[in-house]
């Protein structure tokens, strides 16, 4: 691990530590006023939608590498669909939220590609890894956010039909899909990402002075992520038992990366650098999207805390492990 790398780790440490002990301390409320909450709903509602529409808007479409999207984005959709589906038809043998499935399947699939997945790639692979890091990045939010925002809603509106009175027929079918479809797209993280799309199409730049908004809205998105999970900790504490949080630190740093690794080399034919960033952005671990999203849906919050602080902790013995995997 560089020097550079180290100190990224120890800030983000820095910042957890820092939100355990203004939750520890109350320094924001007690749990009755649900300050992480509260701070929770602004980063959903106002500052990951800035970073969102910005980094979609700002894509280039037309040079982004197809085959290596693909050699990424179908084994990691492939293990979320597996997560969500196991759980989904576990979840009321083990009394959980309907929203647990999806929760579940976020936590497995969406890596720290961000705070810890730039500097880890520009120091293993340079200037050209990172280039190819960043276009899977771009990525990353719009198809992962977007396909579990479908998943976790679809599921919400089946369980308000079946609790419901509503007449059986084609009629309540068509209201269960229109109000799918409703809850999805004017969703805070679905919808910019389709505004920065349509922009993205125009050919237009985004104003000066707009984007200078948006950038100072989208950075704080990382900083308040992380002194949520502090302070989810300080709230909350680690779930008893903790055998789910460890499976699923255990799927996205050790499943996730075995899949990506087989299908990119043996069905997409990757090899070489592209290979190797697919490999350990699948390797990362748990990205704190997946506590905004838990806290969101109010499910498995304690456990998607826990499976976040593993994985990052159990990225020292990961980097290496999947690095002599990757050696010729």
């Amino acid at each position: 691990m560089t020097l550079a790398l180290f100190y990224k780790l120890l800030a983000m440490v820095a910042v957890v530590g820092l939100g355990w002990a203004v939750g520890r301390l109350r320094w924001l409320g007690d749990e009755q006023a649900d300050p992480a909450r509260v701070l929770a709903n602004a980063a959903f509602f106002i500052f990951a939608p800035a970073l969102l529409f910005r980094t979609t808007a700002r894509i280039d479409l037309g040079a982004l590498p197809w085959h290596m999207l693909a050699a990424y984005f179908i084994p990691v959709v492939a293990i979320m669909l597996a997560v969500w589906a196991w759980q989904r038809w576990r979840r009321e043998a083990e009394g959980l939220p309907v929203a647990a499935p999806a929760t579940r399947a976020i936590t497995v699939s969406f890596g720290n590609s961000v705070q810890i997945g730039i500097p880890l790639a520009a120091a293993l692979f340079g200037e050209a890894g990172l280039g190819l890091h960043l276009t899977l990045v771009s990525l990353h939010a719009l198809v992962l956010l977007s396909m579990l925002t479908l998943l976790v809603e679809a599921d919400l509106a089946l369980a308000r039909a079946r609790e419901g009175s509503a007449t059986q027929g084609r009629a309540s079918l068509w209201r269960l899909l229109r109000g799918t479809l409703r809850n999805t797209i004017v969703h805070p993280v679905v919808l910019p990402v389709l505004l920065g799309l349509a922009w993205n199409v125009t050919g237009w730049p985004i104003p000066d002075a707009m984007d200078e908004v948006l950038k100072l809205l989208g950075a704080a998105v990382v900083p308040l992520c992380l002194t949520l999970i502090g302070m989810s900790l300080a709230y909350l504490g680690l779930p008893r038992p903790l055998h789910h949080a460890v499976s699923l630190t255990l799927l996205k740093m050790l499943a996730q990366p075995l899949l990506v690794w087989l299908a990119g080399r043996y069905v997409f034919g990757l090899s070489g650098l592209p290979l190797n960033v697919c490999v350990m952005m699948a390797a990362l671990p748990v990205g704190s999207n997946a506590l905004l999203f838990a806290q969101r849906y109010r499910a498995q919050e304690a456990e998607t805390t826990a499976a976040i602080v593993l994985s990052t902790l159990s990225l020292v013995a990961a980097v290496p492990l999947w690095l002599w995997v990757l050696t010729p």
